[in-house]
Parts: C-alpha cells; structure tokens; sequence
C-alpha cells in the first residue's frame, strides 16, 4: 500500500522517522519487512524485460533495486528535505560515488583541511590518480574557501562540525559562494544528522551521512547515503547500479530502525556532551576543550544559529603529549577504546594515531591535531559514570 505523499509533506521530523517511506506490500506488515534476497521473479519474459528497460516500475536486482534499501532512502531524503536519496555501503563509498557521478579529470574539490583522514586519502591519492585536484583550507575561514576557488572547481566539500575539533563552517554562506561560482556544496551531515542540521535548508546541494554513525546509533552496521536534488542523485544512482558499492538489505533496515529514535537519541547525545565539556573544561588537567556548544569555542553564535545542538563529539587536550593523553585514555574502564563513534556507549581514542593517523606530520599540524588530544564521542550511560570513569586519567595528571 503507497502511503499518502501529502500527508509526508506535512509531518514533522519526528513522525517522519518513524513513517516515512514505508511502502506496506499485500500482507499489510506493521513493522518494515526485510527482503534479503538477491532478485525477483516475474510473472513473464515480457514482464521481465519491461523491468529491465525501467518502462515499468519494479525491482530487478538488490544492487540497486531492492525494498528494504528503497525504505531507508525514502526516510533519509524526507529527514533530511532532499528529493532523494541514494543509499551505499559506507560513508566512504558515498563520498567515492559523489566524486565519480559528479566530477571528470581536470575537475577541482575545494575542501576543508579537518576532514576525516580516510576523506583526506580518497581526495589525494585516489581521485588525484583521475587527474582530480584537491584544494584545502581552513573550514571557517569563508575568504579562503573563495580564494581557493578556480574555473576548473566543481565540488565544494565540508565536514560541519568537524572531527574532532568541532570546527563549524557558515553553510548558508558558503552554498552562496559555491553556487556564485557554478559549483557543487556537499556537506558531510553525519555528527549532527537531520535531528541537529539540515543543510539543504541552509542551501547545501548534496548531505553526505556514514550511516554507521548516529542513524544506527548503536555500532551495528556499516553503511553510508547522499541526499540531494534528483537530478545529481539520478547520475550518483548509475555509479552505484554500474560499480557495485550498493547497501545491504538487513543494513538497512537496521538503520531504518535507528532512525525511528534518532530524535530522542540525539537530544539526550548532546545533553550528556554538554554537561562533560564543561567539566572538562574545569578541569586542572584539561588544556583546552573543543567543543561548539561552550561559549570558548571561536564558533558557538554560529553553532547555535545554524544547529539545533552540538552534538556528542568533543576533543580536550591535554600537556604531555601522547605519553599523557594515551595515560588518560588506558586507565578508562567503562569507555570503549575505539576509532568508532555515534553509538549509545561512549567511546575514545587518541586521533593523531588513530582516525588520523594516516595523514603526514605537516597535514596533522595543519589540521589541529596535537599529540595530546583526545576525542571523546559522547554515549548515553549515565553523566556520572561517564565522567568518574575519565576522571581516573585525568586526576593523575593534576
């Protein structure tokens, strides 16, 4: 049974977690079902090639036609107030497959310089291997990014909040600036989701999500989307259908599920980080905290403008480099020593030998990351708890 478009366009973030995109088949399920198949069958050889040729709407095969993937697509795109959405098999690939869809040889990304490291390894060494250049600048620096800009740039690429930092970038601005130059804003909207930001409001062409993160919400799955305009989802669709980085059903539907309680999950995500940062930052040990929604952070105003929170990701600093940050994050019990991050447990990690440990000393330097920073992606256990268990570290180096 369709559901009634109309009344979509009505409902609020809330109920559309909840209901959007769910298209009941003949037996009237409540809950979404998972189809994990591989094909489908028809009831003819006409049927079938009608299917095939897209002269009739259908599913011919799960990599890139497949209910349970077409159920998250539809939710996402309506969160996030994209015409649709394109569904892959992580984070990365999403990005893979925007640059391939969207960008030929001699093409310019002009990108922030806190991205993700593993972003920062795609754009120089295996989009540079395409003859596609990379340019970088300082996220909030909004002169920069202009200056950076050339007739050959067709992609403007950001993570706001950045990692771990939690740098943020005027998106409203800058989509101005992009779009007065002929090009491209992707938004990497995975530390906030559509419960915290919408860049598409603020005037971004394409969000980008590791679904992995918080539209799990609980280090489930791996997965990744882009939510846009129809007509550059159309091309990101083909690469997707034609190279193969296309998202499990069961994925899927487990980050269906995760959406459901993205809102309440996300809410209380940011009051447990609030709470800890300020501790951190009163903290004797604590050099420095990173994290927008304190008054400190150089962008907090526009945080608070443009975001409905700030997040659960923070950074602190503190003296002594990695010998006293990695003492800090041994003595933790209850935190997880992990790279990952958007789950309901808290997790941490030393970022210069771990998420960006594969960026060179230079591009490190350039980016912020000192040897004595820690990230701490704040989880759902009690604030106490949370906060008696880094305390161990921490009081041992007052």
């Amino acid at each position: 049974m369709e559901q009634d478009q109309s009344r979509e366009d009505a409902w609020a973030l809330e109920t559309l977690a909840i209901r959007a995109g769910h298209h009941r088949t003949a037996e009237q399920e409540h809950s979404e079902p998972i189809f994990p198949t591989s094909s489908f069958v028809y009831a003819s050889a006409a049927e079938a090639a009608r299917k095939f040729k897209g002269e009739e709407p259908g599913n011919v095969y799960s990599r890139f036609t497949n209910p349970t993937v077409h159920t998250f697509e539809r939710r996402l795109a309506a969160m996030e107030g994209g015409e649709r959405c394109v569904a892959t098999s992580s984070g990365m690939s999403a990005i893979l497959s925007t640059a391939l869809a969207l960008l030929s040889a001699g093409d310019e990304i002009v990108a922030s310089r806190s991205l993700f490291g593993s972003t920062v390894s795609l754009f120089d060494k295996y989009l540079g291997k395409l003859g596609i250049t990379t340019r970088y600048v300082e996220l909030s620096d909004l002169a920069a990014w202009e200056a950076a800009i050339t007739p050959a740039t067709k992609l403007l690429f950001a993570e706001t909040p950045s990692n771990p930092l939690s740098e943020v970038v005027d998106i409203a601005a800058l989509a101005e600036i992009a779009h007065r130059h002929g090009a491209l804003l992707a938004i990497d909207n995975c530390f906030l989701t559509p419960a915290l930001q919408k860049p598409i409001e603020l005037g971004a062409d394409l969000v980008i999500h590791s679904a992995t993160k918080y539209l799990d919400g609980q280090g489930r799955a791996i997965g990744g989307a882009v939510v846009g305009r129809e007509r550059e989802l159309e091309e990101l669709f083909g690469v997707v259908r034609t190279c193969g980085p296309c998202l499990s059903p069961f994925n899927a539907w487990v980050f269906t599920k995760g959406l459901e309680t993205l809102n309440l999950r996300m809410r209380a995500h940011c009051d447990n980080a609030q709470a800890l940062a300020e501790w951190l930052e009163a903290h004797p040990a604590v050099v420095r905290v990173h994290y927008s929604g304190l008054a400190s952070h150089p962008q907090h105003v526009l945080a608070r403008r443009q975001q409905q929170g700030c997040g659960a990701v923070l950074g602190f600093e503190v003296a002594g480099g990695r010998e006293a940050a990695w003492s800090v994050i041994d003595a933790t019990r209850l935190l997880s020593i992990t790279g990952n991050l958007g789950d309901v447990k808290s997790t941490i990690t030393h970022p210069a030998t771990t998420t960006h440990g594969r960026l060179s000393d230079e591009q490190r330097a350039a980016a912020g990351i000192a040897e004595g920073l820690i990230r701490v992606a704040v989880g759902l256990e009690a604030l106490d708890d949370i906060r008696a268990d880094l305390a161990c570290g921490l009081d041992a180096l007052a």
